[in-house]
């Protein structure tokens, strides 16, 4: 059972779902700062939206955190790379809220054009008002979309059916790929220049904070009104309330801000902005959704899976043909840390077979995983594996061999001068260990193995049995290998219980006995 802490109010499906699945669930809203780095403390998932601020401090104090989710799409509210550096997965939810902001992105579209709020404030204030908000209809305007995601291309589908002319700039977007969904691709310069409304659509980062500025303001259509569902600080707001205020813009319709939650901006003041709360994902259907993914990532996190959404893992996308070996890629990587005295200078993983065709970089990570939970006190995961590994001097090899000779499908390990391999079986997928320091072996992985050589000769068995039966230490499975030249033999052994390194230094001293390794499986971390 693992502990998560919900930081802000997300949907009850949620929180059932992570209860339901066995975890400590505490739901604790509106912390201060010092409130959160106490509660986070022991804790191994942290779930947030915007307002919470996860810093380097919280990482610091939330020594036992493996996953950071953000019920919604921006991580500015994360340190990342303090994640990182901790080892900690940081996940959000890209896909749940697209269909509400970008319906939200139509409905300030259309509040500016028709200016719905405005006579709706005069109409309940007692004044029939209809000269004075005279609209504009939608048909045959251009629409401007900077940043082509998802969401600007669920809006220039949108867009569209209200008969606009739709154009948009984003340099991370090819021309090819662009008229799929508009009808060109343009600078930034061009778009401000051609356009009657313009929408956005962009992560906040260092190029984007303050990307709508009076420079750029300057260069617009005098009947411009400009949209923003995405993150507050790309539009300058103070440079836009200027704009608007001396007739140069036509107005505008704000539903993020730089410095939420605010209550005062120059922009509140002016009768052609239209304001909203920071609600483009605040639907039922979009926080149904956002908390339901959210809890399905924190929960692979918590079982030691790999992670899909995370930002911070140096791959996206698991083959499906390989995601059933990420566990054996584990278990093995685990197996092989207490079979090597000391860390190997190079590690080769390779996959051969089947398995060897598609990418193996997220196999690859999930034995450096394994291996280095069992020699190290530091938490490691997909995120800081191959970089773990680096620090400590060990140099990663993905090797993938389209072909095998023995087995379909086989993922090996090496170095130090030791070999460790293993495949599946059966229709259910099962874990099974065939190699081991170049003997031919068949046994599944269990908590507690000991894995000897010997002399191949007769008397091996029992004087090894003996000495487990002698030390308490009961036998549940064995397999008896040999080495290809037939000068050696090998056991594998699984026991009911850890074994004692002098029990270990007794197999030893049995003559005969050329190693002896006391092997023990971790649970996946």
């Amino acid at each position: 059972m693992a502990r998560v802490l919900v930081a802000e109010k997300i949907a009850d499906i949620g929180v059932a779902k992570l209860r339901h699945a066995g975890h400590d669930v505490e739901v604790r809203t509106k912390m201060s700062p010092d409130e959160l780095l106490e509660a986070v403390a022991g804790v191994h998932g942290l779930i947030i939206r915007s307002a919470t601020q996860v810093t380097a401090e919280v990482f610091d104090a939330g020594r036992d955190l493996l996953i950071v989710g953000r019920a919604g799409v921006g991580l500015d509210n994360v340190d990342v790379d303090a994640a990182t550096e901790h080892g900690v997965l940081v996940v959000n939810d890209t896909l749940s809220n697209i269909i509400s902001a970008a319906e939200h992105t139509m409905a300030l579209i259309l509040a500016q054009a028709r200016n719905i709020p405005q006579a709706h404030a005069a109409l309940v204030s007692g004044r029939w008002e209809r000269s004075k908000w005279q609209g504009n209809e939608l048909s045959d305007k251009t629409l401007g979309i900077i940043g082509l995601g998802r969401i600007g291309r669920l809006v220039a589908e949108r867009a569209m059916g209200f008969a606009m002319r739709v154009i948009a700039s984003d340099p991370y977007v090819s021309e090819e790929a662009a008229l799929t969904s508009v009808m060109s691709l343009v600078s930034l310069e061009e778009l401000v220049a051609q356009s009657d409304f313009i929408t956005i659509h962009v992560a906040r980062t260092p190029d984007t904070v303050g990307l709508i500025n009076a420079d750029l303001l300057e260069r617009a259509k005098p009947n411009l009104r400009i949209v923003n569902v995405s993150r507050g600080g790309i539009v300058d707001e103070a440079d836009l309330a200027e704009a608007v205020a001396s007739g140069r813009i036509a107005g505008a319709a704000l539903d993020v801000f730089d410095g939420e939650p605010i209550t005062e901006s120059p922009l509140f003041d002016l009768d052609s902005v239209v304001v909203t709360p920071h609600l483009g994902a605040s639907t039922e259907e979009a926080q149904s959704k956002a908390g339901d993914a959210i809890a399905e990532q924190v929960m692979l996190a918590l079982a030691g899976e790999f992670v899909p959404a995370a930002v911070n893992v140096p791959a996206k996308n698991v083959p499906d043909l390989l995601r059933p070996y990420l566990k054996l890629a584990e278990q093995l990587g685990q197996l092989f840390g207490r079979l090597c005295d000391r860390l190997p200078g190079l590690l080769e993983v390779e996959l051969a077979g089947e398995i060897g065709r598609p990418d193996n970089t997220v196999a690859v990570m999930a034995a450096v995983k394994g291996l280095l939970s069992a020699v190290s006190d530091m938490p490691v995961s997909y995120v800081n594996a191959l970089a773990t590994a680096a620090e400590r001097g060990m140099e990663v090899r993905g090797i993938s061999t389209p072909s095998s000779k023995d087995h379909p499908n086989l993922l090996t390990l090496r170095g130090g001068g030791h070999s460790l391999g293993g495949r599946l079986i059966g229709t259910r997928l099962e874990p099974v260990l065939v190699l081991a320091d170049g003997h031919a072996i068949h046994m599944p992985p269990a908590p507690h193995m000991i894995l000897l050589s010997n002399d191949d000769r007769p008397g091996m068995i029992g004087a090894v049995g003996t000495l487990l039966g002698d030390a308490g230490i009961n036998i549940n499975d064995m397999n008896v290998g040999r080495a290809p030249t037939g000068e050696s033999a090998s056991m594998a052994i699984a026991t009911s219980q850890p074994v004692p390194q002098e029990v270990v230094d007794g197999l030893l001293a049995v003559d005969g006995v050329q190693t002896a390794r006391y092997l023990g499986l971790a649970p996946a971390s």
